[in-house]
């Protein structure tokens, strides 16, 4: 079975329009019974910014080289990962800060990426495909200003997975189409991209 990394950051749980769409997009999923999916939702992480002395310890344990340390268990367990998918909603022309923050502590060298003197940097993950699912109150689909979706397709890079894609839900709360009508056309792209994920 191909394994997938669910990462959960819709902040409102069960009234997340987000979560809607993702939930979804698994269920889809599970339907072919190829997938196994493991959950991270990172709103229940004992996640922090680095700062002080939690920043001190990552730097002594990677100068140690102690990678199997436990604070580095998010970063083993995206690099084990065949398939990605990661939910949050647009927040502040972004994403919520607590995925920033677990991605923080996804980049570990020696783990999700490396480097040398021939090759630079390059990513190291076993992920095939990483998709991004999210959903925007205004329009925001292809505007330089949604931040978020270029940084995600940019560590997917970074961290050496060859496709990325992503599913916007854009322009709900602008009152032009109903709700459930645009969420809808989300939910029926996911369903594709889940027939051959």
């Amino acid at each position: 079975m191909i394994h997938v990394l669910y990462i959960d950051c819709c902040i409102r749980g069960e009234l997340s329009r987000t979560k809607k769409l993702a939930e979804t997009f698994l269920a889809e999923l599970s339907r072919s019974g190829a997938y196994a999916v493991e959950r991270l939702t990172l709103m229940d992480e004992p996640l922090v910014p680095f700062q002080n002395g939690f920043f001190r310890q990552r730097e002594e344990l990677l100068e140690a080289g102690e990678l199997g340390h436990p604070r580095f268990r998010y970063a083993h367990q995206f690099k084990a990962a065949e398939r990605v998918v990661i939910a949050a909603p647009f927040w502040d022309l972004s994403f919520p800060a607590l995925l920033k923050v677990y991605i923080e502590n996804l980049c570990v060298q020696g783990i999700t990426f490396d480097c040398d003197e021939k090759n630079g940097t390059y990513g190291v993950c076993k992920a095939e495909r990483m998709l991004f699912l999210t959903t925007r109150g205004g329009a925001l689909e292809g505007s330089p200003m949604d931040n978020g979706t270029k940084y995600l397709s940019d560590m997917s890079k970074f961290f050496g997975i060859p496709r990325f894609d992503h599913i916007a839900a854009d322009g709900l709360d602008l009152g032009l189409e109903p709700v459930e009508t645009i969420l809808n056309r989300a939910i029926e792209r996911a369903k594709e991209i889940a027939t051959d994920f």
